[in-house]
């Protein structure tokens, strides 16, 4: 593996997918013992698609991730697709397949967003009272979660703050409503103040398809409105990336 310094953000490129799964595992387990150990408790936000789902099912096959104190360890989830907990496109289940079936982990400390509202408004804001509850939070504070992981679309969009979305401007809640085309992928995100306020966060890049807008995120000025996850660059010295040879190549 080697770390690029040619830019101001923190870049390890690895050799491959799976290289860039164990990294993420390794990111997982360091902070959760290192927050446990502080402060007695980890909190963790994670994301869905097809990069994080190798490092997911790490998490619930490697004896490392197996070991941890699941009991102190709160999961709650970026954003979520407005299905069925039971759907192959629900960030939960591929959560529930992967590893949280597999580890000790009590039930009370598992987060989803809800996608049972016929309310979206409704579903966003019981996900923001939820983080409210978990984090004690008084009026106008933000989560601050240990460890928060992203990933980056072929649009620039992470979580599921999209290009031209309220989402991304919206820095009133602590959850938002994203609108799609097709009802059945309507989604619930948490907003980006909530990122930012966040100690550590990973971001995950696989894939050819992400080579070309990879390298004008990281070397264009900052356009929150075209590459939401320019919405990070405030608080990048936080933020880790961890890309794979295919996604690198342009850099």
């Amino acid at each position: 593996m080697r770390t690029l310094t040619n830019y101001k953000p923190h870049i390890e490129v690895t050799s491959d997918l799976e290289e860039l799964s164990i990294r993420g595992m390794e990111s997982f387990v360091s902070q959760a013992r290192k927050a446990i150990k502080d402060k007695g408790k980890f909190y963790v936000a994670i994301s869905g698609g097809f990069t994080p789902r190798s490092f997911l099912e790490l998490l619930g096959d490697h004896p490392d991730s197996q070991n941890l104190d699941w009991d102190d360890i709160h999961i709650f989830w970026v954003d979520e697709r407005y299905v069925p907990k039971d759907s192959k496109w629900s960030n939960y289940n591929l959560a529930y397949e992967t590893f949280l079936s597999k580890v000790n982990i009590p039930p009370r400390n598992i987060h989803a967003i809800s996608t049972e509202f016929s309310d979206f408004e409704e579903a966003a804001r019981q996900y923001g009272e939820d983080l409210r509850s978990v984090f004690e939070l008084k009026k106008d504070q933000l989560p601050e979660f240990d460890l928060i992981f992203l990933g980056m679309g072929s649009d620039g969009h992470t979580g599921s703050l999209m290009p031209n979305s309220y989402a991304s401007i919206d820095t009133t809640h602590l959850a938002s409503v994203v609108y799609v085309m097709d009802e059945k992928l309507n989604r619930i995100t948490l907003t980006y103040p909530v990122l930012c306020a966040a100690s550590n966060l990973v971001v995950m890049v696989s894939g050819r398809s992400k080579a070309k807008t990879l390298k004008e995120v990281l070397t264009s000025e900052p356009d929150e409105i075209k590459y939401p996850i320019h919405l990070l660059w405030p608080v990048l010295e936080k933020v880790c990336w961890l890309v794979d040879g295919e996604a690198a190549e342009l850099l």
